[in-house]
């Protein structure tokens, strides 16, 4: 687990890297930010349409292989686009057919890593491993972010590229010497000779989802969230630059703030031993209620106080929804149910940003703010009061002394 995790951060400071660059470089090929958000677009595609087909084929193959081709493949690409920058070949056309592909790889490559990490431990710390996850990846992002400047500045847009593409190198170089911990991974029995192999359709993914109404409870707080708040780079740089006056420079305190309180929430999240929806909703609603208070906020001093525990509440109810998710649906089910969460999830980080700038620019930035957390703690609380009563509304069946059943309500009644 910790050469995993030290493999992690190494490709995690190399994505942001090439990420922190990547816009940069489609604004120096066009000019144009549309093509930006195009560009993002394209890379994400792949897991609206394609997911499915991706957990589909990590239930199906060896996890550590399909882990460390699709890291291999990955840098591949990486490498590809380092070769056609630095000889001054690369245009938008092939640009987003790399970026297609990069998406298209990562389907299969998210939710085969995701669950190799939770291969190396005992299932009872599959939490804690997940926390240790958040947490490499909100370093790795600290530190690729910083890095990419000073890459560029000294060796050229190339050579961001060129690290990311050893980064994934490194990653599947590592995979084959990892271990799985004793009973951590479930073993599937063999099919007879020339008999299909029962279970490994991406229809029983999407039933086992639909009939799961936890699973369906955590995409709905997770969505509801992901459209109305934590878009965190956009509401609150229009909040510091606009009503609280500030420049660029105090959107960085407040982005360094964030990041921050992300890695202390990863801590909190790694000591989680029971992790449950109910939990994830009680802090996605309190997160909401902060962000009411942030959209308030009469100062940037005040802003800053209320920003920390806003990330480490987000950082803390990821890790808790991710720990459901990947632990909640059986073993041979889990590469699915990451697909199908892919799938939904891409459909947020499409939508979600639009809709939120329609709302800033009906009500601003502070509207945003209040109106986005008052409808996610309202969403939330409704749903738990509707969970409560229909719960309490259900009739009891208690077995009488002829070994029948009555309801509970009647008999009280009777009494």
């Amino acid at each position: 687990m910790r050469w995993w995790s030290v493999a992690n951060f190494v490709s995690n400071a190399g994505t942001w890297m090439q990420l922190t660059v990547q816009n940069l470089l489609v604004l120096q090929i066009t000019g144009s930010a549309a093509a930006t958000g195009l560009s993002m677009s394209v890379q994400a595609a792949p897991a609206l349409f394609v997911s499915l087909l991706g957990g589909t084929a990590v239930d199906r193959w060896p996890r550590k292989l399909t882990a460390a081709v699709s890291q291999a493949l990955l840098g591949g690409v990486a490498l590809v686009t380092a070769v056609l920058v630095a000889v001054d070949r690369l245009d938008m056309t092939s640009l987003l057919a790399l970026a297609a592909v990069t998406g298209l790889i990562a389907t299969v490559d998210g939710p085969a890593c995701a669950l190799l990490g939770n291969d190396l431990v005992p299932v009872e710390d599959v939490p804690s491993a997940i926390g240790v996850g958040a947490l490499v990846h909100n370093a790795g992002r600290l530190v690729g972010t910083a890095l990419a400047g000073v890459t560029v500045g000294f060796l050229g847009t190339a050579a961001a590229y060129g690290a990311n593409a050893l980064s994934f190198l490194f990653v599947a170089s590592v995979i084959p010497f990892l271990r799985p911990a004793r009973g951590a991974t479930a073993v599937r029995p063999a099919p007879a000779s020339g008999a299909p192999r029962p279970g490994l359709g991406v229809r029983e993914g999407l039933v086992f989802f639909a009939r799961r109404p936890r699973l369906v409870a955590l995409a709905g707080i997770t969505g509801i969230s992901a459209v109305f708040g934590r878009n965190y780079g956009l509401t609150l740089a229009v909040l510091v630059t606009g009503p609280l006056a500030g420049g660029a420079g105090s959107f960085g305190t407040v982005s360094t703030v964030l990041a921050a309180g992300g890695i202390v929430g990863a801590v909190l999240g790694a000591r989680l031993r029971r992790p449950s929806v109910r939990l994830v909703g009680c802090l996605a609603a309190a997160g909401g209620l902060l962000q009411v208070a942030a959209g308030l906020s009469p100062s940037l001093a005040v802003l800053l106080v209320l920003v920390l525990p806003m990330a480490v509440v987000e950082s803390v109810s990821d890790t808790a929804g991710t720990a459901v998710l990947q632990t909640d649906p059986p073993a041979r089910l889990r590469g699915r149910v990451l697909g199908v969460w892919s799938s939904i999830g891409t459909v947020w980080s499409l939508g979600g940003p639009p809709a939120l700038g329609l709302l800033m620019e009906l009500a601003g930035a502070r509207g945003a703010l209040v109106l986005g957390g008052l409808i996610v703690s309202g969403t939330i609380a409704a749903g738990h009061l509707a969970r409560t009563r229909r719960t309490t509304d259900t009739p009891v069946l208690l077995p009488t002394l002829d070994g029948d059943v009555a309801d509970r309500g009647a008999l009280s009644t009777a009494a």
